[in-house]
């Protein structure tokens, strides 16, 4: 699901989608962390109102050359006669093949086959709990035929032949160019690219193969199975796809995304119904029929030792599930917290060693734990603020976090080794143990603040100014609101679900829409029956899936006693041992953390120390 927020003139808001979310670190495995050169500006037509989808159709199933899929749209035209067409960002990205990127301003160029549009913040809408853009432009310059049945809108794209591979070394990679005679979709699952173009004759596959690409038929078109991948994305004029691999040679910096497993890992295997209890079945709730996973395990007498699963190089990024729980060796792993797609930063409390990666927001649910201890919920935020030389306090509104609002927040290196603008005229000073070391303006703010151990950037937001000068004194002082923030490890999400045995939803309370309190998703909860910790999936069989309601209800039937909700939808997942067992929708997104059930290492402790 990930998290949706709205850039507004002064700030970026908490939407009443949920911020509660989804927009999107290195970029996802198959898109590129920049739009390549050579494309062409599509001009963006004016937004419509944001609420008002007067004389669209809408559904909520997706066909793209045949393969279906859950994900919701907005479409109006016939045929190829399309005058608008709405789909999910997460669609675009793992299905057709669009590459993004985002800017300081909220806005978010799209790339597709060499065109080009920025979409500006009022032109991402909601679509349930996902962001979607309005694409209907590139749909009619390259030839996507539409058409409708019910609730099932339908995309084809005519297949066109392989033409051409080339492959160069470049610093640092392979990059191999497949020369199309036209546009083409390019899915990514799992390590796998899905091309729907023509067969390639023989000697194209051998090529395929030899490079280490791996093909195979597939569907409609081809698949590739590199053993590892740095990234793909797409050019036009003439149409190509760009896959960049790892050098042959030292591929210890490569992105390894891997071939999908087919058996669980042994030593997960070895843990199945003694210690680690994985339940798969379909349950009922009113008229709803769910695909549940549950995942129990006490932590106390297992070996496993539960972990948030982050990004090892800052909190800009989304990385796919399995990549996460493979660099943490978690045996066992969900998706996490909020984030928002478009900037690819957390919204929401992620606190790992003791140390905070991202603030909490909002008052929402949290779950917090030390090492060996079983989880406790509630709900959580910071109170931060600054005191200078004469004594006075300033509020400061957020800590390392991608939630924007006006005022002053502030930055450490946990956050990463550069700090950049997320919003427009942004001012920031520099301090070095309680001293203002260094002031920066706008432009400087735009490059990037580097922040190195000890630092701390103070930013003013949406007017705000900052009136110390170099050598002032300021002292930074922080208290959470509740015992849970001083726990080693902190996860939010929210809405808190269970409480000491009692239903506690309260979306309101924790700042979240009625429209995404009422909706069906899948979802992802971490909970606790009093003696095991419970990791849970919840899919629907015949529709989108439970409500928030639905799920508390559903939980405390199954005996949990507390329960927080994650993200869900599209970023709902699970992953058992390497295989990734439960795809959101049906299809491998990308998120931004999550959390783990760790291995010991070989020393006796569980990686990662926590």
């Amino acid at each position: 699901m990930a998290s949706w927020t709205v850039l507004g003139a002064v700030m970026l808001a908490a939407s009443p989608f949920g911020l509660g979310t989804p927009p999107l670190p290195p970029p996802p495995p198959i898109h590129a962390e920049a739009a390549p050169p050579s494309t062409t500006l599509l001009a963006a037509a004016p937004p419509p109102p944001a609420a008002d989808w007067s004389g669209l159709k809408a559904g909520s199933r997706l066909r793209i050359n045949g393969r279906e899929q859950r994900a919701g749209w907005r479409w109006s035209g016939e045929g190829s006669a399309t005058s608008e067409l709405w789909l999910p960002l997460e669609v675009l990205q793992g299905q057709l093949g669009f590459s993004s990127r985002s800017r300081s301003d909220g806005s978010l160029a799209i790339e597709w086959f060499g065109l080009e549009r920025l979409v500006g913040p009022a032109e991402q809408r909601p679509i349930g709990d996902e962001v979607a853009i309005e694409i209907g432009a590139f749909t009619r310059a390259l030839g996507v035929t539409l058409s409708r049945s019910g609730d099932l809108l339908e995309l084809q794209l005519p297949p066109p032949q392989l033409l051409r591979v080339r492959m160069a070394d470049q610093p640092g990679r392979r990059r191999v160019v497949l020369d199309l005679s036209g546009p083409a979709t390019l899915a990514g699952s799992d390590g796998r690219l899905e091309l729907d173009i023509q067969p390639p004759d023989p000697t194209q596959r051998e090529l395929l193969r030899d490079l280490g690409l791996r093909p195979q038929a597939g569907g409609p078109g081809l698949v590739l199975n590199p053993s590892a991948l740095k990234g793909a994305f797409t050019l036009g004029t003439p149409a190509r796809i760009v896959i960049d691999l790892p050098p042959l040679a030292g591929r210890q910096g490569a992105t390894s995304i891997g071939e999908p497993v087919q058996a669980l890992d042994p030593r997960l295997q070895a843990l199945l119904g003694n210690a680690v209890q994985w339940n798969r079945q379909t349950v009922e709730i009113g008229a709803r029929r769910l695909r549940l996973n549950s995942v129990s395990v006490d932590l106390r007498a297992s070996p496993l030792a539960l972990k948030p699963l982050s990004r090892p190089d800052g909190m800009h990024g989304l990385t796919p599930l399995p990549l996460l729980a493979r660099h943490h060796d978690a045996l066992v792993a969900i998706n996490g917290g909020y984030f928002n797609r478009v900037r690819r930063l957390p919204l929401g409390a992620l606190r790992a060693d003791g140390r905070w990666l991202s603030g909490p927001i909002l008052n929402r649910g949290v779950v917090a734990w030390d090492p060996r201890g079983l989880p406790r919920f509630g709900r959580l935020q910071l109170d931060d603020w600054l005191t200078d030389g004469e004594g006075r306090r300033w509020p400061v509104v957020a800590f390392n976090s991608g939630w924007v609002q006006r005022g002053i927040s502030r930055y450490t290196p946990e956050w990463g080794r550069v700090y950049r603008a997320m919003s427009g005229a942004e001012q920031g000073l520099l301090l070095r143990n309680g001293t203002v070391a260094q002031r920066f303006e706008a432009d400087r703010m735009q490059a990037g603040i580097p922040l190195s151990d000890g630092d701390t950037l103070l930013v003013g937001r949406g007017g705000q100014i900052l009136p110390w000068a170099e050598g002032e004194r300021l002292t930074v002082s922080s208290r959470p609101s509740a015992e849970l923030g001083q726990a080693a490890n902190v996860m939010g999400g929210g809405p808190l679900l269970l409480l000491d045995g009692r239903v506690v939803l309260n979306g309101a309370a924790e700042s979240f829409g009625a429209a995404f309190l009422s909706q069906g998703a899948p979802r992802t909860v971490i909970g606790s029956d009093g003696q095991r910790l419970w990791l849970v999936t919840l899919e629907g069989v015949d529709d989108e899936g439970p409500t928030l309601s639905e799920t508390a209800v559903l939980l405390q039937r199954l005996g949990l006693r507390d329960a927080l909700n994650l993200d869900g939808g599209s970023s709902t997942g699970l992953v058992m041992g390497g295989n990734h067992t439960v795809k959101g929708r049906g299809v491998a997104g990308v998120v931004h953390n999550g959390l783990g059930l760790v291995a010991p290492t070989p020393g006796g402790t569980a990686a990662g120390g926590s």
